[in-house]
């Protein structure tokens, strides 16, 4: 049995409460091959605030996947954001993170609030490094999740608007999710937009 097979059979359920939130999925390190199982907090511990300082580029910021070495990096920079985020004790659980831009992407995919049209193009939803791969969203998949907490009006639901990644971009930029229709872009660090934090497991 492959170490993705296996991890497959024993590894909770997608929006499974475990692990002081919610699976959210698999991501495979792009270096290492290590697989981690990725754990989402709920509504109630949404932040908002700004990423960084605009023209600072980050040391150890660019992970697409490690959204803990993100936000240490972030906080060592400064990022009163990402301070805040690794303060968090949730569930007798320490290391949250803001999510790195793949395990964002797994968010959406799998718990988007809405029944609006995805924004399909060349760049949405392509993730390398989920298990499985991600492909490229369509007008219509994914669908508004199944978990009825996080369809829109639900108690653990995504808003319809913008959240930060821990991925930066640019000394000016970091990648960021629209959260109504899947759109994967970037903002100015200075902009005021919303985190739900993740915590993340190695899987053997």
């Amino acid at each position: 049995m492959s170490a993705v097979e296996k991890a497959a059979v024993t590894t909770p359920a997608i929006g499974q409460a475990y692990g002081g939130g919610f699976v959210t999925g698999i991501t495979r390190d792009p270096v290492t091959g290590q697989l981690s199982l990725h754990i989402t907090a709920g509504a109630e511990h949404e932040l908002i605030g700004k990423w960084g300082e605009y023209g600072e580029k980050i040391e150890g910021a660019d992970s697409f996947t490690d959204s803990l070495a993100n936000t240490q990096a972030m906080a060592a920079a400064g990022s009163e954001l990402a301070a805040k985020v690794l303060a968090m004790d949730i569930g007798g659980f320490a290391d949250w993170a803001i999510p790195a831009r793949d395990v964002q992407e797994l968010q959406y995919r799998y718990f988007k609030p809405t029944t609006e049209e995805n924004w399909a193009n060349s760049r949405n939803g392509d993730n390398p490094h989920s298990e499985p791969v991600g492909q490229l969203y369509s007008e219509e998949n994914p669908l508004q999740t199944a978990h009825e907490a996080f369809q829109e009006g639900g108690a653990e639901a995504f808003r319809d608007t913008w959240y930060w990644s821990s991925t930066q971009r640019s000394a000016y930029h970091a990648f960021t999710m629209l959260f109504d229709d899947g759109y994967q872009g970037t903002s100015a660090k200075t902009d005021e937009l919303r985190v739900r934090p993740v915590r993340s497991e190695l899987l053997d």
